[in-house]
């Protein structure tokens, strides 16, 4: 009895870790959508908010029931594209977008794998975070402006809206909202044994 009272209350804690870095990293989707675009964005500062969502992304993992290994890669393949850019501050921006597209394309990998291993509502949710970095990763690749996505969404924006970082922020978010699914079937699972 103790021990199920026990197991109940660590699945609370954990979906409630869990919830808590699927905000923490919609929150970084705020900040990377509106970063300062038409003043420059230093590398150093991309480089930051991907180290602190890969540390966010590996906190989660660790508290997750399923695919916890993979999720863990998933958030070391992004803390390593920040430091990536930290160690190269050379530009303003960015010299190439290869490292971006880099980091998106093994991310799908890892969660388009992930995805196959979850189940139920996990499952489609980390099949669409897959899914969101490998389109993001073609955006780039075709060199398809995201300020025309942009405009085309919501219309004539201030130019230190539109921009790369986009690319950050809809990934991100995605992820985020990733995590509040699994927080929610954390929950639900912590409920079921009791």
């Amino acid at each position: 009895m103790a021990t199920e009272a026990h197991r109940q209350l660590s699945g609370r804690v954990r979906a409630r870790g869990i919830r808590a870095a699927g905000l923490a990293i919609i929150i970084l989707s705020a900040g990377a959508a509106l970063l300062p675009i038409e003043k420059g964005v230093s590398s150093d500062v991309m480089g930051a908010m991907l180290v602190a969502a890969g540390l966010i992304e590996i906190i989660a993992a660790a508290l997750r029931r399923q695919v916890r290994q993979l999720a863990t890669a998933a958030g070391v393949v992004t803390a390593l594209a920040g430091v990536l850019f930290l160690v190269n501050p050379e530009t303003r921006f960015f010299p190439t977008v290869l490292p971006i597209v880099g980091w998106l394309v093994l991310r799908c990998l890892i969660l388009g794998y992930a995805s196959t291993l979850s189940r139920g509502s996990v499952r489609r949710w980390t099949a669409f975070s897959a899914g969101m970095d490998l389109l993001l990763a073609a955006l780039l690749i075709t060199g398809l402006s995201i300020t025309t996505i942009v405009v085309s969404l919501f219309g004539p924006t201030q130019p230190l809206i539109a921009g790369f970082s986009w690319i950050l922020a809809a990934s991100f978010v995605v992820n985020g909202l990733m995590l509040l699914e699994v927080a929610s079937c954390e929950s639900e699972g912590a409920s079921d044994a009791g």
